[in-house]
């Protein structure tokens, strides 16, 4: 049997092509525009996202992927409350990008003054969006400077017949100052993410609280 945890450990991939080349097709690979929610003890956060994707074809048994950065503060609270919200915007909720994805929830309340109501699983659903699926985490897998969750559908509603708002037509709907903030603040995030990518944990992922020591988490 391969040990693809000791020899991908040292994979190191070679980049034979200029990424321009391939540019107008990574482009067009993200989802949907998504408020992402989740609450621990109390602690509630939000953060936007954008590489989301359907991961079941049995209709009653809806399952999605969903992809974190390890840097955010709303990973933390996935992986010990196992559970998140996806809340697709609509035009009208595009300040969400400033206020959702410009500032960390470590030192901000995102959600203090926003309108939502707990979901099944306890994870905030906010008022007027197009629609919302809450999920509940059954399997992960490490990227090393992310994680993409494996999660089961549990609730969830559409309350609009039109498309989702695309992260390439919110960009050009959203002030001018909020995308230079926002290239900032990736542009960090692409060096930090180029030194971990290649820093993959192949251990089989288990749930916190079904490790020893998990309380530390």
């Amino acid at each position: 049997m391969i040990n693809f945890a000791k020899n991908l450990k040292m994979y190191v991939p070679l980049v034979r092509m200029e990424y321009q080349d391939i540019a107008p097709i990574m482009g067009r690979l993200w989802s949907p525009l998504a408020a992402v929610t989740t609450s621990f003890h109390g602690k509630a956060n939000a953060q936007i996202a954008v590489a989301i994707t359907a991961a079941s074809i049995v209709p009653d048994r809806p399952r999605v992927l969903v992809q974190i950065y390890k840097g955010n503060y709303t990973h933390q609270l996935i992986r010990v409350s196992r559970a998140f919200g996806l809340n697709f915007l609509s035009l009208d909720q595009l300040h969400f990008i400033r206020d959702f994805g410009l500032v960390s929830g470590i030192n901000h309340e995102k959600l203090d003054g926003v309108e939502y109501s707990p979901g099944e699983t306890g994870v905030p659903i906010l008022a007027g969006c197009m629609g919302y699926l809450e999920c509940r985490v059954i399997n992960a897998m490490d990227g090393g400077d992310m994680t993409c969750f494996l999660a089961e559908v549990v609730a969830g509603s559409a309350n609009s017949d039109v498309a989702p708002v695309t992260w390439r037509e919110a960009r050009n709907l959203i002030p001018k100052e909020w995308n230079e903030a926002w290239n900032e603040k990736i542009g960090g995030e692409i060096e930090i993410s180029r030194r971990r990518m290649s820093d993959i944990d192949y251990t089989a992922w288990a749930p916190p609280a079904a490790r020893s020591g998990a309380q530390g988490d």
